[in-house]
């Protein structure tokens, strides 16, 4: 009869273990939530308003990337660049579109021959992207995030 005695006291303790309920914080589940994304590819690519007509989701991502590229080259174009040497070149920029839909510059690749003939180029290729058109930011499940993507731009100066 003692033993009975020992061995339900010690099953009761156990067994009360199985009983407890974990509780999850919504912090928890957030957390778990964010490891499922796929955080390279967003549901809505960053725009602007002059592509709220097209739909496709790759047509509206070349589409803000055109507006933006078309932007700079005319901005460009309206600068006076003299050069000792002709500079034909690609230069590739990286760029960041944040939660609030401001871009900004990250990294030039430029050849280093562009960067002799053009010193300023970093000042005019910052000075390009003052006046662009409101940009949208991107948004994934439905909340707006931060993106990076990269854009060349063809310089021709003779």
């Amino acid at each position: 009869m003692k033993k009975l005695c020992v061995f339900i006291c010690v099953f009761a303790l156990v067994s009360c273990e199985y009983f407890n309920v974990k509780k999850t914080s919504s912090e928890a589940i957030l957390n778990e939530e964010l490891k499922t994304f796929n955080w390279i590819d967003v549901d809505e690519y960053p725009s602007v308003s002059a592509c709220d007509s097209i739909s496709g989701r790759k047509q509206r991502a070349w589409c803000f990337e055109n507006a933006i590229v078309n932007h700079i080259t005319k901005h460009l174009q309206r600068e006076v660049i003299v050069v000792t040497r002709d500079v034909n070149d690609t230069i590739f920029l990286k760029f960041q579109v944040n939660r609030e839909g401001h871009l900004a510059l990250l990294e030039t690749k430029l050849d280093s021959t562009t960067l002799d003939e053009i010193p300023d180029i970093h000042k005019l290729l910052s000075s390009s992207l003052e006046n662009l058109p409101k940009i949208y930011p991107a948004s994934k499940k439905g909340q707006l995030v931060t993106t990076e993507f990269s854009l060349p731009i063809i310089i021709n100066v003779k």
